[in-house]
């Protein structure tokens, strides 16, 4: 008997498979692939602060042949330890902050100046919870169009509430029509998309730059560390002896940058100097051991910076939920 029930249920499972219920393959292979991402934001808490990721998208871009003081076959190792080709998928990041009293946003993003894969700040800011009219405060690393786009909507303020704020030496170089006239054909693009992205702001009164080291609002301050433009800055945030430094264009690939802080990139207007203030930036969070907060290293770009022999190493924050 006990084999005889064996043999039944045997024959019942065969006969169920065989069904379109039981068949997976033939009942459900049609199903499309969906081919998105979840709406980019990562939250976490920095003391009694908010620190929110936002993924203005990526774009592919043939890092082998824009890195300099390397070779491109070098590049191409670099990325292939990594699992990684070029043209590389590079995140463009920005970083809202809510400190309770002020919510202030890091980076804009390049909205339609860089490609369409770009673009999205805004909609994941809103996925966040967050309304563009709640910004207080923008502040900008630094006046490339990747990082600025996102000011506008149009020729309308995509942050109609908000004071913008940068480095005046970035402002001085980006916002100048002498500037513009006079620059290669090549790089007019870059003058014109910070005009067209800051000027609806200056013309309402509404851009502020400072000049160097300055406290912004209680717990943010800006901190020089130019190399990459003129002005470029990065931004320490502190609350209840947490610490985190949103250090714009550092570093723009990740597996080749940490361990070799010399190789710069043909977008940077001083390489000598942009390597210096790279390496200087790494000794200082390796030895800190804050959260850093990068543009360019694949999204959240959150992580912490770890010394390893004389170059140094990537460490992404661990998946965490606020609380």
């Amino acid at each position: 008997m006990p084999i005889q029930n064996t043999l039944l249920r045997a024959a019942l499972v065969a006969a169920f498979a065989a069904t379109s219920f039981g068949t997976a393959s033939t009942a459900f292979a049609a199903a499309p692939m969906v081919k998105t991402q979840a709406p980019g934001y990562y939250r976490m808490l920095l003391g009694d602060f908010e620190v929110t990721a936002l993924s203005d998208g990526t774009v592919n871009l043939p890092v082998d042949k824009l890195l300099t003081h390397t070779t491109p076959a070098k590049v191409q190792k670099a990325l292939a330890q990594s699992f990684l080709a070029a043209p590389l998928e590079t995140s463009v990041n920005g970083y809202l902050i809510n400190t309770g009293s002020k919510l202030v946003l890091i980076d804009t993003g390049a909205a339609g100046l860089f490609g369409p894969t770009l673009g999205k700040l805004v909609a994941n800011l809103k996925a966040a919870g967050y309304q563009p009219e709640q910004v207080d405060e923008v502040y900008i690393t630094h006046m490339h169009p990747d990082h600025v786009g996102g000011l506008v909507n149009g020729d309308q303020r995509a942050f109609p509430n908000a004071t913008v704020r940068a480095d005046k030496h970035d402002a001085d170089f980006w916002l100048s029509q002498a500037n513009l006239d006079k620059a290669p054909a090549d790089s007019k693009g870059f003058f014109q998309g910070a005009m067209a992205s800051l000027n609806p702001y200056v013309q309402a009164n509404k851009f502020v730059p400072f000049d160097g080291a300055t406290e912004l609002v209680p717990g943010i301050k800006a901190v020089p560390t130019p190399g990459h433009t003129a002005g470029h800055s990065s931004y320490v945030v502190e609350s209840k002896g947490q610490k985190l430094l949103v250090w714009g264009d550092v570093v723009h690939v990740a597996a080749m940058q940490f361990d070799e802080p010399a190789v710069t990139i043909a977008f940077d207007s001083d390489d000598r100097a942009a390597f210096g203030a790279r390496k200087r930036l790494f000794a200082d969070a390796a030895k800190g051991g804050y959260v850093v907060a990068a543009a360019h290293i694949a999204f959240p770009g959150l992580g912490r910076v770890r010394a390893n022999g004389k170059a140094f190493a990537w460490v992404p924050v661990n998946y965490s939920v606020p609380r």
